[in-house]
């Protein structure tokens, strides 16, 4: 985590303007996060609930079948850029989500390690992708055509935007010190500095 206390506090529930609860009301189930309280991020983005609207817009296609990447492997990309952007809340977030979508506790480990670490091409080029977007924001030419050996023109497009997506939910979860939802418990290796 990159800081220890919230720069801008969650909504509280009983808070919510009229136009805040229009939002929030629905966010509390459905989807692949499970049912329950409106989680941190969404209740700290509410203070801007326009842009939190039209962000959610975008997110629904990232993390929706309309994305082409099978859902492991998009998490797979969402994980690697939540570790690179030293996101701690992103990063407890979409291990659960990553587990529920296939991937294995040894795999999400792995993930930290980078693109070297023993995966099949076909991950590796996903964790080297994503390593070039985080540094470069460009996918080089021999790892384009490593995704496209494994993965369509489309998929490959999908990982961009997956990575973009990731990349702005990191620099607004960190910016704005969203903290851990209750019972979350935060990874050693992404303790704030």
């Amino acid at each position: 985590m990159r800081l220890s206390q919230p720069r801008i506090q969650p909504v509280a529930h009983d808070g919510w303007t009229p136009e805040q609860a229009e939002i929030l009301g629905p966010l509390g189930g459905g989807g692949v996060i499970p049912a329950g309280p409106v989680l941190n991020i969404f209740r700290t983005l509410a203070h801007a609930p326009k842009a939190l609207k039209a962000f959610l817009g975008w997110g629904n296609y990232i993390l929706s079948k309309n994305n082409d990447l099978p859902a492991r492997e998009r998490e797979i990309v969402i994980l690697r850029i939540g570790y690179l952007c030293r996101s701690g809340y992103e990063w407890t977030q979409h291990v659960a989500i990553g587990h529920r979508c296939g991937l294995s506790a040894a795999e999400t480990e792995k993930i930290k390690a980078g693109p070297d670490a023993g995966w099949s091409p076909a991950d590796a080029a996903l964790v080297r992708a994503a390593d070039e977007l985080h540094a470069d924001q460009f996918i080089t030419p021999p790892t384009w055509a490593a995704l496209l050996a494994h993965f369509s023109e489309k998929q490959a497009m999908d990982v961009v935007f997956t990575a973009g997506q990731y990349t702005q939910v990191c620099m607004m979860l960190n910016t704005f010190g969203v903290q851990l939802d209750a019972g979350q418990t935060l990874d050693p290796d992404l303790k704030a500095y």
